[in-house]
Parts: structure tokens; sequence; C-alpha cells
């Protein structure tokens, strides 16, 4: 009896040991699955904030990233499960970099005070800084990310919200093939430090990666089916004798030799933003929405294979499409207005399998989750209460 009596406990220990693991992941874990979506807003002929919380439900897209911390974006997103990474734009980095108050007043403000209703899982310190062209924000950039950092940490959110900053390939020296990748030497005297911050607080590297762009500067020598997933004969490199069908695949393992170069290995990479434009100017032919097409269900189709990069096979590549929707009061060419998977109205740009906004039974199976988390419960505190049934009865059974 005493030894089914210690076979039982050590079952129990073993099942909680489990548990806590589970739950700690889910915690720390700030990209779910493999896909997820950038929302752009910088229109004024999108749906409300609660409609496009209702069309990604919809589609089951649940990994979501803005650009500020919008709070009407943060109070439609409260209960629906979607897991959502804010952005700190680039006009607050010198402020948040020089005053440590300050970066503490912004994170209460637009992270704690919206915890944990809304799943903020993730602060996106600026947009392609490094590389641009605003030396100032160069230097601000770390000191706002360690402050931003240092203020969730104090309020005890280091474990559930991430902290990064997104990458243009404007960080990059060269970039083909792969292998040959390093930083640019301006950029690697700002990078190195704060590649070392990140791996000490174990963020990823974010890469706005777009193949679309990549083939535009240079369609006389980039084959467009190589540019888009389709078949073609790829490129082979020959230092790591690795073969690449897709650009994606190529400019992701760039990322990886250049942080490699620079002493980091072991650093994941994410990416972002990709995406391809439905319509440009005369000198954007690629700008098609039968392009887009191509490349987005192509990419999605990769995506959902859950596979890594020919150099790093076992890293999973993540990726945030770009964009929601089309954006009529952005800047810059055609292109840049163009990137969305949806129209204004809120149906589909072009088919990829996703539906639009429409009532749909995705929508039913998530309203018992809003409804209980309404009452105050969050997936952690079902998870805990799933874990306890399962405990009272180990202990019912002995």
């Amino acid at each position: 009896m005493k030894s089914r009596r210690c076979h039982h406990h050590q079952l129990l220990f073993t099942f909680l040991l489990f548990f806590s693991q589970k739950i700690e992941l889910l915690t720390a874990e700030a990209f779910t699955g493999t896909y997820g979506i950038n929302y752009g807003r910088i229109a004024d002929n999108i749906p409300s904030p609660d409609e496009v919380a209702t069309l990604l439900r919809a589609a089951k897209i649940r990994n979501v990233r803005i650009y500020d911390a919008d709070h009407s974006v943060l109070e439609a997103f409260s209960g629906t499960g979607l897991q959502l990474v804010v952005g700190l734009p680039n006009g607050y980095l010198k402020d948040m970099s020089a005053n440590a108050s300050h970066a503490m007043s912004w994170v209460k403000e637009n992270v704690q005070a919206f915890l944990p209703k809304t799943s903020i899982c993730g602060i996106a310190v600026g947009n392609e800084v490094l590389g641009g062209g605003d030396n100032e924000l160069w230097e601000a950039l770390l000191g706002a990310v360690k402050n931003v950092y240092k203020a969730i940490n104090k309020l005890g959110l280091a474990d559930a919200v991430q902290i990064t900053t997104a990458h243009s390939q404007a960080v990059f020296a060269n970039s083909y093939p792969p292998s040959s990748c390093i930083f640019e030497e301006n950029v690697a005297h700002y990078m190195k430090p704060l590649l070392e911050f990140f791996s000490q607080i174990g963020s990823p590297f974010c890469l706005n990666a777009y193949p679309f762009l990549a083939y535009t500067y240079n369609p006389e020598n980039i084959d467009i089916n190589y540019a888009l997933f389709e078949k073609t004969n790829g490129i082979y490199d020959m230092k790591t004798d690795l073969h690449y069908d897709n650009m994606l695949d190529a400019q992701i393992d760039a990322a990886y030799a250049a942080l490699e170069d620079a002493g980091f290995k072991k650093m994941e990479v994410i990416v972002t933003e990709t995406g391809w434009a439905s319509r440009g100017d005369d000198n954007e032919a690629a700008a098609t929405a039968n392009n887009a097409r191509t490349y987005n269900y192509n990419l999605r189709k990769r995506l959902a294979k859950k596979k890594g990069t020919p150099l790093r096979p076992r890293m999973v590549v993540k990726a945030y499409i770009f964009a929601v929707f089309n954006e009529n009061l952005k800047p810059g060419p055609t292109s840049e207005r163009n990137f969305g998977l949806f129209k204004p109205d809120g149906s589909i740009s072009y088919d990829i399998g996703f539906h639009g906004l429409k009532s749909s039974s995705a929508d039913s199976s998530l309203l018992s989750l809003k409804a209980v988390q309404a009452q105050g419960l969050s997936k952690s505190d079902m998870l805990i209460l799933t874990i306890s049934a399962a405990v009272s009865f180990l202990f019912l059974k002995q």
C-alpha cells in the first residue's frame, strides 16, 4: 500500500512539474505558431478595431503586431485571445532613452493597464532604426530598449512581455550569397551591444524581409519565381553547400550568417514584416494582384509546414505578414499603399484561403473564451483549473 502511495506521489510530482513548465512556456512565448500579421492603420477608410478583431479571429490569425499602443485597439482586443505586440514609435526613443521614469510611465499606461485581459506579449521599441537616416535615433535605441525592459522587469512583467526592435536589410553589408552576410561596419558599432543585451534577456533578432523589394530593385538578375516561392532553379551557396529554392529563406539565413559572424549563433530570427504589393507605379511592374496572391498563398503554405531554413533547419520560421489592409494615407510610391490582404470594407483583396468580414463559426468558437475571460479568468487561470481537477483526480485514485 505504501509503495502504491509513493508511486502516486511520484506521478503527481511529475505531473505538476510538467504543467509548471507548460505555464512558464505560455507566459514567456511572444509568438504562437508560425503565422502573424501587421495591423497598420495609416488610413481613413478601414474598419473599426472591434471589426478588425472579429476579422482576425475569423481568419484564425492569432499573432498581431501594431506600430503604436493605441488604446482603442488595446480595448477592442481585450478578451479575444489575440496575441499583441505593441510598438513604441521612433519619435519616443530619445525621451525614453534619457528618462527611465518616462519609460516606466509609458509601460504602466500602455501595457500594464491593459493586462491580462488584452494579451500584450511584446513591445517593439522603434522600427528600422539602425541603418536609417537619423543617427541620433541610433544613439538612443539601446538606452530606450534598456529603460523599457527595466520598467517591465520592475513591474514583474518580464516573463510575459518580450522586448524587441525590428531591423530592415539596410543593416547588412552584403546578403548574397547568404553565407557572406555581415553587418554594415557603421551599424555594427551600435548593433553589437544591442545584440548582447537581447541575448541576455532572451529576445530574438527581428527582420523586415521583402523579396518584393529585392526583385523590384534588381529584376534583371533575380528570377521572379525565386521571389514568389514558385518552381525555380534557385541559388547554391558554395561556402555552406546549401541550396535555396526561395528568396525569403535566403534572406533569413543571411541574417543568421551576420549574427554568427557577430558572435550570436544561437539567436533566433523572426520575420516581423514580409509581403507583396498588389499595385504599384510604372517602375514597380511586379506589383500586381496575381503576384501578391501567389506570394502570400505560397508563404502561408511554407509557414504551415513549420520547418526551418537550410542553414537552421531546426529553427522553425515565424513571420508577421504585411499587412491587414491597404493604407491609403501612407506616403511614398503606390506600392506602399497596397500591401493589404483585405480591402477597406473588410472583403478579401485576393483569395489565399481567408474570408472577409462576415459571421463565421470561427467567431462563435471563441465567444465562450471571451465570456470566461470577461469574468476575470485568463487562459493561465483556466489551465490552472484544469491542473487542479487532474490533481484532485490523482488523490482520489489513491
